[in-house]
């Protein structure tokens, strides 16, 4: 079989999976489990054999004309090169992980069918947009991960909490789309191609005619379904979904799209020094914005998900400086340890079992309860803060050097100001991650919360995909970071010695100050009294747990983010900030009196014209009719007398009209 062939199975598997588990999900439940692993895990076995046989090779390319257009045809093409066989690879692991580690999460949950489905159906997409050669092909897969994130964040569509984030979810990443889809056409009908490999082309030769605003338009899609400021605001509250979800979302699929896309691209934004200077503003602003929004939450999946945004900052933020070894490198080192994460935040879900969506302030020390999680996720934190010798280290490293040396005006179509805006933004994000990450470890296992009921040891398979994402944590940077230049083919990765000491010792600064901040706030903590406890048996099902934790969330808390903690030290070293930090700095409340209440208060508007206007005019040009009917109807009594005197009368009236005239 031939490698193009051989890749085009590697999404077709878990799309035929999605569609038999939708059909037999119901008719036999036995098979869904099976449906739901087995196809994911061929197709990660596949992409392993794909990468292996591609390997560092010239890139191999297969297309099929899939319909004559009239101007720019669109072809069925795949393109095959170490950066889509690595990022390939890496979706496999985690799509197989997300789906075992779901047998156990979900077991009892009656949509367990539809879930397994539409995960297997998003990792589908997610492979399409990986391995397309074509602009238009990629873009199905786009908005196949925009429609599955819909329905999976939703999954509990039971609470309005679940209802509102996947309806913000579609529509957020949907206003960042459409511009990005005018700028595919924009950018095909300068190429004349919608081939990515004939637009890279056209961009070496200077044959793109609008350079800046096709890339402006491309980074409105990619600032919506990668989480960028200011389109940043859906992914938070996406957490709403089922944790295996979020480890899906944030590690291999949807919000590693728009950074793909960029790095596929690159050369047309290189293309445009405006471009490049939006997106470092776009990816400073959103490192450290999101860094401090991460040090003000109280839910342990809200802290996740802005790490992830700040993380997606430092990938654009390689891309800015147009390094796009270092940003591929970083996406494929925070893939697995996010999603590490995230399965661990399950795993404590199940075991904190609190009403709060797992408040860490209102956790006691977990230590003990889930040693597993503690040590897996401990060792993803430390990857997370860059600590070395873990793979978080190697990468984040790389994208500070990439900076470094753009900053020295050393790099090729990047201003130095550009360089200098990632370097000083990509520093301090490194003292506020290690902040949050050290905050996020004590709070959850070493906190001073009450205790909650036990609710036994975890599923094995739960704790055993741990461990299993635990071992690229450990050893992928350093065994890689060597050999990945061969794969993408370029220059050298790896840290250097002035950008690992730099940001090492803020990494280790960040730590020490929330550890004592910590302590100082410990010291003073009062009694926070806590609601019943969710599931008090102790073979209760994870995934319920989360749902019954999204419903009693706002009811029993109210807003546990914002909530006066004395206890928490991101309270005591943000101070008057926290409060802001803690919503966002409020970015939703500018948006809703920016858009949301205009284009309610528009609908209103058009509302009241249909009803007291429009439908006047019909009502009116339908009663009229009517009126003259029910007159002439009266009129017709079937009486001959009336109709012989009404005829004699209007023969004396014509009569006398004739005299008078007369």
């Amino acid at each position: 079989m031939t490698l193009i062939a051989l890749a085009a199975l590697v999404p077709l598997l878990p799309f035929l999976g999605a569609v038999a588990g939708l059909l037999l999900g119901r008719r036999a439940p036995g098979f869904v489990r099976p449906l739901a692993v087995l196809p994911t895990a061929l197709a990660f076995v596949l992409a392993a054999i794909v990468a292996a046989r591609q390997g560092t090779g010239a890139p191999t390319d297969g297309a099929h004309r899939l319909t004559v257009t009239g101007s720019v045809p669109i072809d069925l093409a795949l393109h095959l090169d170490g950066f889509s066989v690595l990022i390939a690879l890496l979706v496999g692991l985690v799509a197989t992980c997300v789906q075992l580690y779901s047998v156990s999460y979900l077991r009892d949950d009656p949509r367990y069918p539809s879930y397994a489905a539409l995960v297997s159906l998003f990792t589908a997409a997610m492979f399409l947009v990986v391995y397309s050669g074509d602009l238009m092909v990629l873009l199905v897969g786009w908005e196949i991960m925009g429609i599955c994130s819909y329905f999976l964040v939703g999954h509990y569509w039971e609470t309005e909490t679940a209802r509102s984030a996947s309806i913000k979810a579609f529509l957020v990443t949907k206003l960042g789309d459409v511009p990005f889809l005018i700028g595919v056409f924009a950018l095909a009908a300068d190429a004349d191609t919608f081939r990515i490999s004939g637009i890279l082309g056209a961009a070496a030769e200077g044959r793109l005619h609008h350079p800046t605003v096709v890339a402006l338009l491309l980074l409105a899609g990619v600032a919506g379904k990668s989480a960028q400021f200011p389109l940043h605001t859906w992914l938070p509250d996406a957490m709403a979904g089922p944790t295996p979800v979020s480890a899906l979302i944030h590690a291999a699929t949807m919000v590693a799209a728009g950074i793909y896309l960029v790095a596929r691209l690159l050369p047309v934004f290189t293309a445009s020094a405006a471009a490049l200077a939006v997106l470092a503003v776009m990816a400073a602003v959103t490192m450290i914005g999101s860094g401090l929004a991460a040090l003000a939450q109280d839910d342990i999946k809200r802290v996740l998900a802005y790490s992830t945004i700040g993380q997606l900052g430092y990938m654009a933020g390689a891309l800015a400086v147009a390094d796009r070894d270092a940003a591929i490198f970083h996406l494929l080192s925070h893939g697995a340890f996010k999603a590490l994460l995230f399965l661990g935040a399950g795993v404590v879900i199940h075991a904190a079992g609190t009403n709060s969506l797992t408040a860490m302030s209102r956790m006691g020390s977990l230590s003990k309860r889930v040693p597993d999680a503690m040590w897996t996720m401990g060792l993803a934190l430390a990857a997370l803060a860059a600590l070395p010798p873990l793979s978080g280290f190697f990468s984040k490293e790389t994208v500070l050097r990439a900076a470094e040396h753009a900053s020295s005006g050393d790099t090729p179509h990047v201003p130095a100001a550009v360089g200098w805006t990632i370097l000083v933004a990509g520093f301090a994000a490194a003292v506020l991650t290690a902040g949050y990450a050290g905050r996020l470890f004590l709070m959850a296992f070493r906190g001073s919360g009450p205790e909650v009921a036990d609710h036994g040891r975890q599923p094995a398979l739960m704790t055993t995909v741990l461990w299993v994402l635990a071992v690229p944590t450990i050893a992928f940077g350093g065994l890689t970071y060597r050999r990945l230049p061969d794969w993408f083919g370029g220059s050298s990765l790896g840290p250097t010695l002035l950008t690992s000491v730099l940001g090492t010792g803020l990494a280790l600064a960040g730590l020490l100050i929330i550890y004592g901040a910590w302590q100082a706030a410990t010291a003073t903590r009062r009694a926070v009294p806590i609601g019943a406890v969710v599931a008090e048996d102790a073979d209760a099902e994870p995934a319920l747990v989360e749902a019954e934790a999204i419903a009693t969330h706002e009811e029993i808390y109210g807003d546990i983010a914002a909530a006066d903690d004395p206890g928490d030290p991101g309270r005591l070293l943000l101070g008057p900030l926290h409060r802001h930090a803690a919503h966002g700095f409020h970015l939703d409340a500018v948006y809703g009196a920016l858009f949301v209440r205009p284009v309610q208060a528009a609908a209103s508007l058009v509302r009241f014209l249909d009803r007291e206007v429009v439908e006047t005019y019909v009502r009116g040009a339908a009663g009229t009719p009517r009126l003259l009917g029910a007159a002439v109807r009266k009129a017709q009594t079937g009486n001959v007398q009336t109709y012989l005197s009404a005829l004699l009368a209007g023969a004396v009236v014509l009569a006398v009209l004739v005299a008078v005239g007369a």
